[in-house]
């Protein structure tokens, strides 16, 4: 029986001296097989280290001197540098208007006055377009030499001097004659003018009608307006008003080249064809001829 007790004493005292066992308060110090087992087992699970243990060792479990060795860090795969942002490209600036031309002036017609006026005339009279005076009054005579610069250079005869007979004007625009020696009074039929030239030269242009192409009837006998063309002379000449021996009207100091046709003067002289046959001009010219520049008996005519 003291063999027995002996052992129980010792078995109680491991037992309690066991880590991780206490004795529950109020208990006997005895112990029974089932505590001795328990206390075994919990006893050999602390000794034994979890995985969890051994991934994480404790500070008191590194010996001395020994470095902690660093976690290995996950290695960062290189992200490529965003490229740059495009430069804008600078905003073309919306091109100017171009600025409207300037209008055109009006064009000079019968009845203006001025400085303008007065330049037409100058340029008009300097090329030899005939124009009594210059007065910087457009009337019936500036009208006439407008027309006249206007055939002569093919434009369209409505007397204004717009551009195309302003450009005619700048040009210096002035027909050439046929003959080349000589006095000599030139009649171009197509273009409606009559030309005095003298040597070649052309002293005067001036605005002309001749006859349009008409049937009409003379002291009852049925005629047609027509000038004739060709080479002739000065053959007659009345100096002051005559009537026609055809009853066809007045004609302002005639200087007769072939049979009844003349070129006269006459109050009407439109810058298409509107005689009977005979050459108009202008009574002013007509004046001229006679006075300033002479076409006496025997000066050439040239119909063409």
């Amino acid at each position: 029986m003291a063999r027995t007790g002996a052992a129980a004493l010792v078995a109680a005292l491991l037992a309690a001296c066991a880590p991780g066992t206490t004795a529950a308060p109020g208990s006997s110090g005895a112990a029974g097989p089932t505590a001795t087992a328990s206390a075994t087992a919990s006893a050999t699970a602390s000794s034994t280290p979890s995985p969890s243990q051994s991934a994480s060792p404790s500070p008191h479990d590194e010996g001395p001197g020994t470095p902690t060795p660093a976690a290995p860090s996950a290695t960062a795969t290189p992200v490529p540098p965003a490229p740059p942002a495009p430069t804008p490209l600078p905003t073309a600036a919306p091109p100017e208007a171009a600025p409207a031309p300037p209008p055109e002036p009006a064009p000079l017609r019968r009845g203006d006055e001025g400085e303008a006026v007065l330049a037409l005339q100058t340029r008009l009279a300097a090329l030899g377009y005939f124009l009594p005076e210059s007065d910087g009054r457009f009337g019936a005579a500036t009208q006439q030499a407008v027309w006249a610069l206007q055939k002569a250079a093919g434009l369209d005869r409505d007397g204004l001097v717009g551009p195309a007979t302003k450009a005619a004007l700048d040009a210096g625009t002035v027909p050439t004659p046929r003959t080349t020696s000589g006095r000599a009074i030139e009649v171009d039929l197509d273009a409606q003018l009559l030309l005095a030239v003298d040597d070649g030269v052309v002293t005067r242009v001036v605005n002309a009608s001749s006859g349009n192409g008409e049937r009409y009837e003379a002291l009852g006998r049925p005629q047609r307006a027509t000038t004739p063309t060709g080479d002739y002379a000065v053959v007659r000449q009345v100096d002051g008003m005559h009537e026609s021996t055809l009853e066809l009207g007045s004609m302002y100091r005639p200087k007769y080249f072939r049979g009844g046709w003349a070129v006269h003067g006459s109050g009407s002289i439109p810058p298409w064809p509107a005689s009977h046959g005979c050459v108009r001009v202008s009574n002013a010219a007509m004046d001229w001829v006679w006075d300033a520049w002479g076409a006496p008996l025997g000066t050439a005519v040239h119909v063409y």
